[in-house]
Order: C-alpha cells, then sequence, then structure tokens
C-alpha cells in the first residue's frame, strides 16, 4: 500500500538511529566502566573526563527512550490509519452492494459499475471485461436508469454523500478509540501525534 511508505521508511529511520545511539551508550558505559576500574571509584567521580562521558551516555539513553516512544507513536498511528482506511472501504464496499441490490442491477452491471465508481474509461472498461465499448455503454444506460442517475458524476455524488452521512465506527470503537488517544474525543489520531 502507497500510504505505508513513509511510515515504514520514517520507522526504519527511527530504528536505524536508536540502534546507532544505544551503541553509543554501550561504548560510553564500557569506557567508564574501564577508566573507573583503571582510576579508581573515588577518583573517577572527580574527573572531567569521566563526568562528560557520564553526561553524554545519560544524553543518550534520554534520547533514545524518546525515539522508542516516538517510534511506538508512529506505529500506532500508522495501525489506526490502516484500520480506518479498512473500515472505509468496507463501508464503501457495502454501501454500494446495497444500492446495487436495490437497484436490480446484474452481476456485469454490477461490475461495470464499480469500474466506473474507480474512474475507468468505457475502453479501459471493455479491456479489463473483453467485452465491446457498446456493450459498456448499454450496461451504463441500464445502471443509469436503474438508479435514476443521469451519469458518472450524479452515480459518484450518491455514493459519496450516503458514505460521508453514515457514520464509519460505532459508538463502541469511538469510544475505545478516544480512550487510546487520551481521552480527548478523536475518532481518529491527531495529525500531530
Amino acid at each position: 500500500m502507497k500510504q505505508d511508505k513513509p511510515f515504514l521508511r520514517k520507522g526504519l529511520g527511527l530504528g536505524l538511529l536508536i540502534l546507532a545511539q544505544s551503541f553509543a551508550v554501550v561504548f560510553f558505559l564500557a569506557d567508564m566502566f574501564m577508566d573507573m576500574v583503571e582510576f579508581g571509584v573515588g577518583a573517577s567521580f572527580v574527573n572531567r573526563h569521566l563526568i562528560i562521558e557520564l553526561l553524554a551516555a545519560l544524553t543518550l539513553i534520554l534520547s533514545v527512550g524518546v525515539e522508542i516512544r516516538t517510534l511506538v507513536r508512529l506505529l500506532r498511528r500508522q495501525d489506526q490509519l490502516v484500520r480506518g482506511l479498512q473500515i472505509a472501504s468496507g463501508a464503501l464496499h457495502d454501501l454500494m452492494q446495497a444500492y446495487y441490490d436495490s437497484w436490480g442491477l446484474t452481476p456485469s452491471e454490477q461490475d461495470v459499475a464499480g469500474f466506473v465508481i474507480k474512474g475507468l474509461s468505457i475502453a479501459e472498461i471493455a479491456d479489463l471485461r473483453g467485452t465491446a465499448p457498446g456493450t459498456v455503454k448499454a450496461h451504463l444506460n441500464a445502471i443509469y436508469r436503474k438508479s435514476g442517475v443521469t451519469g458518472r458524476g450524479e452515480l459518484l455524488s450518491l455514493l459519496i454523500e450516503d458514505l460521508m452521512a453514515t457514520p464509519l465506527l460505532d459508538e463502541a470503537e469511538t469510544q475505545r478509540s478516544a480512550a487510546e488517544w487520551g481521552g480527548r474525543g478523536w475518532k481518529y489520531p491527531p495529525r500531530s501525534v
């Protein structure tokens, strides 16, 4: 899915950064341990070099923690977006099927209607279905007549208006989603997360 790639790149980049910083933390801590063994524990805490290494290690540990938290939030956001897309896709399919049934479309007309909704031209639909463009036009005329619309635009408008009027999440899912995102009442997580 095209929308997953930015998340994957960002997640992979953060993962590599976390790995590199974790290596640096281990290096600094090992170096500090070796210096403490060499100079003694008491003398180690007055040595500026060791204090700087300790501060660098603590800073890196803190930044690794922040980056892990960011990565977890990013992955949760990706899951939420994928879930929302699946819900919307399923809702559109269910809505389309309900219309097809109420209009009494034949299976061939349903195929053509689905291709029209996806934005394919008459020639593209004919090629995909292995039929003549005239057959596709005949199916389109039947679809428009049965649905009571005059063209593609009205057909799409009818489906989109109905889809927009129907909530994609039921009340239980809305409450669960709000709880997941800090109880702020959002159906989906805020863009800044």
